[in-house]
């Protein structure tokens, strides 16, 4: 039998807290929560995951693959077996103090952070609390979830400190397509209404509409559907990218198209046998059928300028202050139900292999 090491035998030590019909939730211990990414295709250097898997279950998702470093190879474990990782936020804090001023960081680039198990674990909550009692970054959140207005009140917070985007990924407005592609995820309407109130309560917040997929959500008329609902919400900016299939996807996309959508089977394998990335005529349509659609609404920007936001309130004027230097500034929060108070040495995740669970364009 092959010996556990790493992330791997912490997966397979993590304890059960909670198990469903359909889902088991584990306590992952976890020593970092920044994980560093080098990819020049995306635009951000540091991430944050507050979970491993995402329960929603959508047929496409490129992240399954996280599972496989912690030796769990069936990709449907990824919305199956949830790990909430373990919080300890004088241990993040100290990860943020190392950063410099005007880092960028995703929130949700392998896992979405409100996700069900955010309502039972508040992972993600307990991070945006440390992130609301400093300032001088650049936050990128990215959900498919209307739960994210749960903290509205923590989020608004934040934009007085740190320069804050909301990005709402809106694959159709189609519920009965949505329901198919994303079965546990909330319907198209709750996602856009989200975006309305957090925009209405002062967070910028974007519409993704991604990934899309060859002769399922391609064309003019749905792409248009999804950017006039955004524009409706007041979404600040809108986008979209093709869809990608890693070999982990490829393995529940396949099925689910020969389910659903049969005659478009010998299409995609074609297409994604020897390549994650399609490239060619067919991206160059959909950028280009993108980019009509966002000058039809007035999405000025692309997919999000942070050169057109306001500067915040708090951010620091000058580079060479502490980052950290007025705690007593900060927002008075309820203490997370989920917080680690074991010392630093008591895990070791290897940040080479959980940096490889970040997004991929």
């Amino acid at each position: 039998m092959t010996k556990l090491v790493g992330i791997a035998r912490l997966a397979a030590e993590s304890p059960s807290l909670e198990a469903k019909n359909r889902v088991e939730y584990l306590d992952l211990t976890s020593r970092k929560f920044l994980a560093r990414c080098d990819s020049p295709r995306v635009p951000f250097h540091w991430m944050i995951n507050p979970y491993r898997g995402c329960e929603f279950g959508c047929k496409y998702c490129y992240a399954r693959y996280s599972h496989e470093f912690m030796e769990l190879r069936d990709p449907l474990q990824f919305e199956r077996k949830i790990f909430a990782k373990h919080f300890n936020a004088a241990t993040f804090r100290e990860e943020l103090s190392r950063l410099p001023l005007g880092e960028t960081i995703a929130i949700g680039t392998a896992t979405d952070p409100y996700q069900p198990a955010e309502r039972r674990f508040r992972v993600t909550r307990a991070i945006l609390e440390v992130f609301a009692s400093i300032a001088g970054f650049r936050i990128g959140i990215t959900t498919k979830s209307d739960f994210i207005v749960r903290d509205l009140d923590l989020l608004r917070e934040l934009t007085r400190r740190h320069y804050v985007s909301v990005h709402m990924t809106v694959t159709t407005t189609d519920r009965e397509l949505a329901r198919l592609l994303e079965p546990m995820a909330p319907r198209p309407d709750l996602r856009i209404a989200a975006v309305r109130k957090l925009n209405a309560g002062g967070v910028r917040a974007s519409v993704f509409c991604s990934p899309i997929m060859p002769l399922i959500n391609d064309s003019d008329p749905s792409i248009d559907a999804v950017a006039r609902a955004a524009r409706a919400a007041g979404a600040r900016s809108f986008g979209g990218n093709v869809l990608f299939l890693k070999s982990c996807a490829r393995d529940v996309f396949l099925p689910f198209l020969e389910e659903h959508f049969p005659l478009l089977v010998r299409r995609y394998r074609e297409r994604y046998q020897r390549t994650a990335f399609l490239r060619g005529a067919y991206p160059d349509l959909i950028h280009e059928r993108v980019r009509q659609v966002r000058k039809r609404y007035g999405f000025e920007h692309g997919e999000g300028d942070r050169d057109s936001q306001p500067e915040p309130e708090l951010w620091p004027r000058d580079a060479q202050l502490d980052l950290f230097a007025d705690p007593e500034s900060a927002m008075v929060v309820p203490e997370s139900r989920h917080v680690d108070a074991r010392p630093l040495g008591s895990a070791c995740l290897d940040s080479q292999q959980d940096a490889l669970t970040s997004s991929q364009p």
